[in-house]
């Protein structure tokens, strides 16, 4: 009798360690994504965060030293961050707009063309600077940009008139223009990349919203604020968080047609950080840590902000 009740138990044991073992199986997958997300994402967050609490200079000889929150009480008397920000939150409002509504209105465009061959072509050449490699655009937009044998400057001077090459735009060099050309060259660089993800959501919407709007007396416009963006929320609140959060970090562009001029529109919180920790005497970085924490705080709460406006309405 013992030998038959303790056979189902015996079972049930030996279930329970195969549904473990599978279980555990499953985790091993995911041990290499695991590892790439401690080692160069978390770690790298959490070392920063220590150094902002430090005097940590990478050229001094000395050790770090404890500071406690000097840093960040500097940094928040430092009128060079504040205008640093106000630059980027400029740029931002630049930026933002042209990336959302563009690509919005191109996608709704394209998603009408039933021809399926034509339609593949748009999508392919809507997609020709999402694919083109970084330098390259940056190369292309300086060419285009150029004071002296830019086309831009050659079309308003040679073509339209309205300047003389003495009184031509300075697009680049740290001077008023540079922001809103830099804005331009973005939303160009990312127009296919952020028109496909509209034709995704476009594709996902039914056909029959459109048709029975149609037939209530519904106009183009009428469609697309009352069918179109409404059932693309969700696409709209990944892109603005993920555009704002890109277009307020911005870096590189501003590096390479701004430079470090302190007086230049693209002089950011950005640069700033970067000037301090790699640029600037012993290489504070303890203290551009600081900054950038202040700023990324200061985005965390905008972004919160964002997706609260684009919560799910129903």
């Amino acid at each position: 009798m013992a030998t038959l009740t303790s056979k189902p138990a015996t079972q049930v044991i030996h279930r329970r360690r195969w549904h473990f073992l599978r279980y555990l199986n499953n985790w091993v997958f995911l041990v290499p994504a695991l590892f790439f997300f401690l080692g160069y994402m978390v770690y790298p967050i959490l070392r920063v965060l220590f150094i902002s609490f430090t005097d940590f200079k990478y050229l001094s000889r000395e050790p770090a030293q404890f500071v406690g929150i000097k840093n960040y009480v500097d940094a928040l008397q430092d009128p060079i961050m504040y205008d640093g920000l106000w630059r980027a939150a400029q740029f931002t409002l630049m930026f933002l707009p042209g990336t959302i509504i563009i690509p919005l209105l191109l996608a709704v465009l394209v998603d009408r063309v039933h021809h399926r061959g034509l339609s593949t072509f748009y999508r392919i050449i809507i997609l020709i600077p999402a694919v083109i490699p970084g330098p390259m655009i940056f190369v292309l937009w300086k060419w285009l940009y150029n004071f002296q044998i830019g086309p831009i400057n050659y079309i308003l001077i040679e073509w339209l008139g309205w300047f003389t090459p003495q009184t031509a735009p300075q697009w680049l060099g740290g001077t008023a223009l540079t922001l809103p050309a830099v804005a331009i060259f973005e939303v160009w660089w990312g127009l296919g990349y952020h028109t496909m993800f509209f034709l995704a959501g476009l594709a996902a919407i039914p056909k029959e919203l459109y048709e029975a709007a149609r037939i209530d007396g519904a106009n183009e416009w009428r469609l697309l604020l009352n069918v179109t963006i409404p059932r693309l929320r969700p696409i709209l609140a990944v892109l603005v968080v993920l555009r704002f959060g890109s277009a307020m970090a911005v870096i590189d562009e501003f590096l390479i047609f701004g430079g470090f001029n302190r007086a230049s529109p693209t002089y950011t919180w950005t640069v700033y950080m970067y000037d301090l920790a790699f640029k600037i005497g012993e290489w504070l970085q303890g203290y551009a840590a600081a900054i950038g924490w202040i700023g990324a705080m200061s985005m965390m709460v905008v972004v919160a902000g964002l997706l609260y406006v684009f919560r799910p309405q129903d």
